[in-house]
């Protein structure tokens, strides 16, 4: 592989893998399923702040039968003290708290509806998170497996291409070895029988580095098959 086809392809393949996390549907259900439990979270802080508010209502609405008792027996001993006019102020007193009381009644039966719907609606809620927490598992997992096939498959192809290059080098290699075996076979024959004259000694150190070169390309091959390998 050449050194630009070789830094395109590493180019290519950090970007791909920039894309892949910015984009990686993993994160974005684990982020929605997190979002979720949060919505989860303020519904049953709202359940708890209701349940709190008639918890008071309660307290109150308690001290308020209490006083109403009270204000009863106040205006029957009024009466047997001959005391009519503290009766009618104990009554009108005991009026006014009923009013108050029954008012405290309401408020205490619409927060429990609140309460029930809010209870209704955290249930439906916790079913619906648990539901996509077990899919989200499922399509995370199926994700992973098939990154990993593909990352397979894409170190296989690559595997190939190199191997596709390290192939064509091999044959240029052994067609360059059987030329320079033959020239060297030819002068050995030219040598015997005297063709070769002192004028031609220059031709034969051009063989000479022609077969230091065979010698490189026979390094730089060993060298291509040991790169394979290691991948």
């Amino acid at each position: 592989m050449g050194v630009f086809k070789r830094a395109s392809t590493i180019i290519k393949a950090k970007i791909d893998k920039i894309m892949n996390n910015f984009e990686d549907p993993r994160e974005t259900l684990d982020y929605s399923y997190h979002k979720q439990l949060e919505l989860l979270q303020q519904v049953k802080r709202n359940i708890a702040t209701v349940i709190t508010a008639r918890k008071r209502i309660e307290l109150q609405k308690n001290k308020i039968e209490e006083e109403i008792k009270k204000l009863d027996k106040q205006a029957k001993d009024s009466l047997k003290a001959d005391r009519e006019d503290l009766a009618r102020l104990a009554i009108e007193r005991k009026k006014q708290d009923e009013i108050t009381l029954a008012d405290l009644s309401k408020q205490i039966d619409d927060a429990k509806k609140e309460e029930e719907k809010l209870v209704e609606t955290e249930k439906k809620l916790s079913a619906k998170i648990e539901t996509f927490r077990l899919e989200k598992e499922v399509i995370k997992a199926k994700y992973s497996s098939a990154e990993a096939e593909v990352r397979v498959k894409e170190a296989i192809g690559g595997i190939s291409e190199e191997m596709a290059d390290v192939g064509l080098a091999m044959e240029r290699a052994r067609e360059m070895t059987d030329e320079m075996v033959a020239r060297s076979d030819a002068l050995d024959e030219m040598g015997e029988i005297g063709v070769i004259d002192d004028m031609e000694r220059d031709d034969i150190d051009r063989e000479l580095r022609r077969a230091r070169l065979t010698t490189e390309v026979d390094e730089e091959l060993e060298r291509l098959k040991k790169e394979v390998e290691d991948q």
